[in-house]
């Protein structure tokens, strides 16, 4: 079973009590939708990028991060995804939670104020110690890669 894990959260100002704090949809989504914090409709033009703001901020514990990803509906149905995919939020961010969407499509895409844009998964991340070697241990697969198995 997992354990709940407690961020704290607030909203950047008062002009944003209206947008929903992320939430899940589903009992077992991994992601919390995040809503955009844009002033009535935005809109994402064809083939441009933007800073979406979502209206919150987050104090991760220690040993968390947080990744901002797509929502698959906008990809399949406006090709509208996120450049930076999955964008990371570390424990020592203290800002406003922004994504940057893409209109990867052909037709501009409205954003409406309120509506989902993407999700966040929140999870523990391991820090790293280097071991510097000569050499690194021997594998079947070793330095293979970028599609080397032919699959």
């Amino acid at each position: 079973m997992l354990s709940d894990v407690q961020v704290s959260i607030t909203r950047v100002n008062d002009a944003v009590h209206d947008i929903p704090l992320p939430q899940y949809a589903s009992e077992h989504a991994a992601g919390m939708d995040i809503c955009a914090a844009v002033e009535g409709e935005f809109v994402l033009k064809a083939g441009e990028t933007a800073l979406i703001p979502s209206g919150f901020a987050i104090a991760l514990p220690e040993g968390f991060e947080a990744q901002i990803r797509p929502r698959s509906g906008l990809a399949i149905k406006h090709q509208i995804g996120i450049l930076n995919s999955p964008g990371t939020i570390d424990a020592d961010y203290r800002g406003e939670v922004k994504v940057i969407l893409t209109n990867f499509g052909k037709q501009d895409f409205a954003i409406k104020r309120g509506e989902r844009i993407a999700q966040m998964v929140v999870a523990a991340c391991s820090r790293v110690r280097w071991d510097e070697k000569n050499s690194l241990t021997e594998t079947m697969r070793g330095a293979g890669g970028f599609g080397h198995t032919g699959r």
